[in-house]
């Protein structure tokens, strides 16, 4: 027999186009696919969710990282100048932050969150300017007691562009002697702006004001703080130590304290990773299911071609020869399955609007034939069906991102969960010997 093994392939493309006896890999090829798409489709969608929410945190709430407490004066100007002054810092942001109560003219109260902010914060913070969209207004901080609200607070409120709201700042200062607290500042503020952050706790708490009305509300006693946008918010160890070092050349403490945006939220962001690997591994597990189904097959197929096995071994084919064909189904079935899956997962999760709107249009089709039955027999009907109805998720349309590393990961799953089942079901061949095979034949 010829040392070529150009053979391996034609037998092995003949074994899996069926020309012959042995199981269709129609379904094999059909469970790659199924699994590759629900979980490339499923994890863009979970994806979507969750850098959603963990963006809106990380650039409107908690920064990358943060410098407490900023100087006051020129220290405080010539440390955010150094800070601004490193490559791997996107933003530096001078900040206050307090706790109050709005109130509108019309009805109502509401605790909120207030940040002290620069006029200019969303030109120099581009990242935030990015997670905010104005159904009213803009960004106005330039005239003081102007005031930018959520656009949940400002339904709660009843409040509209231009309104009046009394805010009652709750930043009392505790003496050091007989616990006296000094008694809320209250202010009419001028809303200026109402943003939609697509995170229902900062547009219902929270408000933005401007950075020299926050120091009069809080008290001289308030210290103001300093948030810092990283180029790469996941080298925010590195970023610390940049910072103190231009901070400190001489590696002293120097008062400096640094807080990594991975110090907030984090049972949040805990969660998050928790259930996105739960649900990686749910899904997975059509992975398992197949490659089960495929190992079976392939053992069937080997067992059906015995006198075939035996007749290569008879002309010289290697017990490695013989065991690749098989292994090169695997291959065929894995890389068709995943390709194919993987090429329309990526197609849905891209146009994942669309195909929601099909979705819905399909089951509510079926609910208004099944409606029409009913009324035929005096029974009621379902309600129409919603995916993500806006009743329940707080969302204008649904988030799909994809991950490049998480989608290469996938394609192996399902390409090597084939290969590795034809691997294994093919031990058996190294077991046949000729002569046993072709004594009756």
């Amino acid at each position: 027999m010829k040392r070529s093994f150009r053979w391996i392939g034609f037998i092995a493309a003949r074994y899996v186009s069926r020309r012959g006896r042995g199981p269709s890999p129609f379904l094999a090829v059909l469970g790659i696919f199924t699994g590759v798409l629900a979980l490339t489709v499923i994890l863009a969608v979970m994806n979507g969710f969750q850098l959603g929410f963990i963006e809106s945190i990380v650039e409107i709430s908690s920064y990358h990282i943060r410098l407490e407490p900023l100087p006051g004066g020129a220290e405080g100007d010539a440390a955010v100048q150094k800070i601004r002054d490193l490559a791997l810092v996107r933003s530096a942001l001078p900040f206050r932050e307090l706790q109050g109560i709005l109130q509108g003219g019309r009805e109502g109260q509401q605790a909120a969150v207030l940040r002290g902010l620069p006029p200019d914060a969303l030109e120099t913070d581009r990242g935030m300017a990015g997670r905010l969209t104005f159904e009213a207004g803009s960004f106005n901080l330039e005239t003081p007691n102007s005031i930018i609200i959520g656009v949940e607070l400002a339904r709660r409120l009843s409040l509209r562009l231009n309104d009046k709201v009394s805010l009652a700042s709750l930043a009392g200062l505790l003496a050091e002697e007989g616990l006296e607290v000094l008694p809320p500042v209250n202010s009419r503020f001028v809303i200026t702006g109402i943003f939609r952050s697509g995170f229902y706790e900062y547009d219902l708490g929270w408000a933005f004001i401007r950075l020299d009305d926050a120091e009069v509300l809080s008290g001289p006693g308030d210290k103001i703080f300093l948030g810092i946008k990283l180029q790469n918010r996941w080298q925010d160890t590195l970023g610390m130590e940049r910072i103190r070092n231009v901070l400190d050349p001489s590696g002293g403490p120097g008062g400096w304290n640094l807080h990594s945006w991975r110090d907030y939220n984090r049972a949040f962001f805990g969660a998050l990773r928790t259930e996105k690997l739960l649900m990686f591994i749910l899904v997975g597990l059509i992975f398992i299911v197949v490659g089960l189904n495929i190992f079976q097959a392939q053992r069937r197929t080997v067992l059906e071609r015995r006198e075939e096995i035996g007749l290569l071994r008879a002309l010289g084919a290697s017990d490695k020869a013989v065991r690749l064909i098989f292994v090169w189904d695997g291959f065929i079935i894995g890389f068709a399955g995943a390709s194919l899956g993987m090429a329309l997962g990526l197609i849905v999760a891209f146009n994942i609007g669309p195909f929601f709107v099909m979705l819905e249009a399909a089951v509510n089709l079926c609910i208004g034939l099944i409606n029409v039955l009913a009324g035929l027999f005096g029974a009621s009907g379902g309600e129409e069906f919603a995916v993500f109805s806006p009743a329940i998720f707080y969302i204008k349309e649904i988030p799909s991102r994809i991950i490049p590393h998480e989608a290469i990961l996938i394609f192996l799953f399902g390409f090597l969960s084939a290969l590795a089942a034809a691997w294994f079901a093919s031990g058996r061949v190294s077991r046949m010997r000729p002569a046993e095979v072709l004594r009756y034949e």
